[in-house]
């Protein structure tokens, strides 16, 4: 069983088929996939699942936060289903190729007090941008 998987039925989450396909899509490392990408992997596995079933379930485990909605640009929302362990993205500038990066240090605390302006805290989002190899290599 898949560590999505197994975090959704911890929660008390209702497998149906649907959402069991949903989750076995996104189950893995740098997974980033679009809602259509997740579609069109679900139906590839489960043919009668809808675009509408789909956006739901996704809806759903982000609601539940399981899964983390990442905009790293003005392309389409992309899911992480690595909401449990903090980490950031490394993003190709050219092709959109997304994954996980692990730096060190803490950004939460890595920020001056004095580029704080008063606000406490609680979130960073930090996007490391460059090209792929793949792409360096076209």
């Amino acid at each position: 069983m898949s560590d999505l998987l197994e975090r959704l039925r911890g929660r008390g989450w209702r497998m149906t088929a649907q959402r069991r396909v949903v989750a076995e899509v996104l189950d893995g490392d740098h997974i980033h996939l679009t809602a259509d990408e997740v579609h069109a992997r679900a139906v590839a596995k489960l043919p009668e699942i809808s675009r509408a079933t789909v956006y739901n379930t996704l809806g759903e485990m982000v609601s539940l936060g399981e899964v983390v909605e990442v905009s790293t640009d003005r392309r389409a929302k992309r899911y992480d289903p690595n909401a449990h362990r903090p980490h950031q993205h490394l993003v190709c500038a050219q092709c959109g190729t997304i994954r996980d990066v692990h730096p060190t240090g803490n950004p939460l605390t890595d920020l001056p007090d004095s580029e704080r302006f008063g606000f406490t805290i609680s979130d960073v989002e930090v996007t490391y941008r460059g090209t792929c190899p793949n792409c360096a290599s076209a």
